[in-house]
């Protein structure tokens, strides 16, 4: 038992200091993460509310709200959100060329929401992915943090190994599981890597195991074979999403599809209409009742815009296992399946990931300044037992 938990341990030493320095990188950002959607969201409209709001009062029809909104930037916007609070603004995106925000009543352009706070959250997100890598780089930099989230998981499966106490007596595992004062440096900080490892694993291992699934295709792939599924083919070239509509596609008998988005799921929060890349192609709603970031309280809506039917309503109970539980390990890895908490909870591992680093450097470094003094002793035991070696170094 001591020579696996030996070589276990050698494993984790190297694995956290070749790796340590991205996952802090990787930590730290998930941390400035946690709520972006709620940050941003707020950020764009704390100025944009529309209250008072006079019971009945009806919004004005989908595809008015389109035209205005393609009128004020001279170009198509490629998607439309509505929410069912109703002092929340129409949100209209225009791909990557921003978002635009509406009176839903009055169609009047209230403005384009906070660009230093969506501006923060790209440039957090990129570290968080590539390092803040641009271009061609980022190829090399996902490849990096993809192996340093593969290096993550297993430390923290071999951290947990480790952490099992040798003897399970309530006094041992009590000294384990919570913090100590008053201890000298290298006690603290293995206190403090404990402890922290030990509150931290499950959510760690969640939102870490979910990054490996997101970095690598074959992690993905492995999801739906567990399922007992072939994994879907993989996605050839095509177009950005939200890349729009093409220029001048027909927005008449929106409302009427609206209708029966809306029909769907009366207890609805939010439906966002994706407006269709041609005039003949099929109008796509996505319905959610969650904080949008819930995949089971979302469903898709595929309507024929050459006869208005219903084509197809998936909900996400509809879908297959596979693609339930891949969809599903996309929003962990944020917290944002389980809610609000779940989103604190993801934020505050990815904080126990911080001071995992920091105690484990701190450890590495203790550790190999006590071998140098150690080595340094046994030099001169050495010499203090052999005389004559000073002066055979010095002839």
């Amino acid at each position: 038992m001591k020579r696996i938990r030996k070589i276990i341990f050698w494993c984790h030493l190297p694995i956290g200091l070749l790796g340590g320095l991205i996952i802090f990188v990787m930590c730290v950002t998930g941390v400035l993460l946690a709520y972006e959607k709620q940050i941003t969201a707020w950020a764009d409209t704390r100025n944009f509310a529309t209250p008072n709001v006079a019971s009945g009062t009806q919004r004005l029809a989908l595809e008015e709200l389109a035209t205005k909104a393609r009128a004020a930037r001279n170009t198509d916007p490629s998607a439309v959100t509505i929410r069912s609070n109703p002092a929340a603004p129409a949100e209209v995106s225009f791909g990557r060329e921003g978002t635009l925000f509406l009176n839903p009543y009055s169609g009047e352009v209230l403005g384009e929401g906070s660009r230093g706070v969506r501006n923060f959250f790209r440039v957090v997100t990129d570290w968080h992915r590539w390092l803040g890598a641009q271009g061609e780089n980022r190829a090399l930099a996902r490849a990096i943090t993809g192996a340093c989230n593969l290096g993550f998981l297993i430390l923290v499966m071999s951290g947990f190994y480790l952490w099992w106490p040798q003897r399970l007596s309530l006094k041992y595992i009590r000294n384990i599981i919570w913090f100590k004062r008053g201890l000298p440096g290298k006690a603290r900080d293995f206190n403090w890597h404990n402890v922290i490892g030990f509150w931290s694993v499950v959510p760690l291992f969640i939102v870490v195991l979910s990054g490996v699934v997101i970095s690598y295709t074959w992690a993905s792939n492995l999801v739906y074979r567990v399922a007992g599924e072939k994994p879907p083919a993989a996605r050839g070239n095509q177009p950005p999403p939200n890349a729009g509509p093409a220029k001048g596609v027909s927005l008449t008998n929106l409302n009427q599809y609206w209708t029966s988005a809306e029909q769907q799921i009366p207890d609805w929060q939010s439906i966002t209409l994706q407006l269709p890349p041609t005039t003949e192609a099929p109008v796509t709603f996505s319905i959610d009742s969650g904080n949008g970031g819930q995949p089971q309280k979302r469903a898709q809506l595929t309507i024929d815009r050459k006869t208005g039917n219903v084509d197809r309503f998936e909900p996400f109970a509809a879908q297959t296992r596979g693609r339930q539980w891949r969809t599903i390990l996309r929003f962990a890895h944020t917290g944002e399946v389980a809610g609000f908490i779940g989103q604190a909870i993801a934020g505050l591992a990815s904080a126990g990931g911080i001071f995992l680093v920091w105690t484990g450097f701190a450890l590495a470094y203790r550790r190999f300044r006590g071998w140098l003094r150690r080595r340094s002793a046994a030099t001169n035991s050495g010499l203090n037992r052999n005389p004559n070696a000073v002066g055979i170094a010095g002839d």
